[in-house]
């Protein structure tokens, strides 16, 4: 991976990650988002409305559909950035934990994701972070 996409991909995944953990402890979780770098280098936060949830899931919002909606955004305007994370909360269920997942790409082809883990302290109520770990990843943005 050439430095420089690395560097993009880097700098995505702080942000994303920092972005992420400020909105769970002021708000207890967050909605998906996405971050680009643009052609000069700024980092800008992309967002969609949230999307309703199906009646009878006990969800507030669609999560999966609201990726998707992200996704595409991101796919229409790829041509004003060179790099794109999509950033959400999963469940990881081995660990039977939520956690922080960061998706990356950049235009020249590169990937990288990262999770982290997190859970409220039982006795605190507060959050803690586990170890930021890789990820797979496939492609979303830059593919035909």
């Amino acid at each position: 991976m050439p430095d420089a996409s690395a560097t993009d991909l880097e700098n995505l995944l702080g942000t994303g990650v920092g972005a992420a953990q400020e909105q769970l402890e002021r708000n207890g979780g967050f909605l998906p988002f996405a971050l680009v770098v643009e052609n000069d280098g700024e980092v800008r936060l992309v967002a969609v409305t949230p999307a309703d949830a199906a009646e009878g899931t006990g969800a507030d919002f669609d999560a999966d559909s609201m990726i998707s909606d992200l996704t595409e955004l991101l796919r229409q305007h790829r041509d004003e950035f060179r790099a794109a994370a999509i950033v959400c909360d999963i469940t990881l269920l081995e660990e039977a934990s939520d956690a922080i997942h960061v998706a990356a790409e950049h235009r020249d082809g590169s990937l990288f994701a990262a999770v982290l883990p997190y859970a409220a302290n039982p006795a605190t109520h507060e959050l803690e972070f586990g170890e930021l770990s890789a990820d797979t990843n496939e492609p979303g943005v830059w593919v035909d």
